[in-house]
């Protein structure tokens, strides 16, 4: 969790910390300013972003679609 807490912006730690802003938004009634809170003192519009940019590249990616199914199931979450 140490990475996806820092302040590095660079694309190997940013998009597994927007995937678990959106897993999180996802499956949990957890606020958008809480859950910036867990993830590094992050602002809401950050994860508000995140959840966007996620859902966006499911739309488009099959790849991205796939991985978030295969997280979902690891986690063994209900969609």
């Amino acid at each position: 969790m140490g990475d996806l807490k820092a302040k590095r912006r660079t694309r190997n730690i940013a998009l597994p910390r927007q995937v678990a802003m959106y897993l999180c938004r996802k499956y949990t009634s957890t606020s958008f300013p809480a859950i910036g809170y867990k993830f590094g003192g992050r602002d809401h519009s950050t994860v508000i972003h995140a959840s966007k940019t996620i859902e966006k590249k499911i739309k488009e990616d099959p790849y991205m679609q796939a991985t978030i199914e295969k997280l979902e199931k690891n986690l063994n979450v209900k969609r």
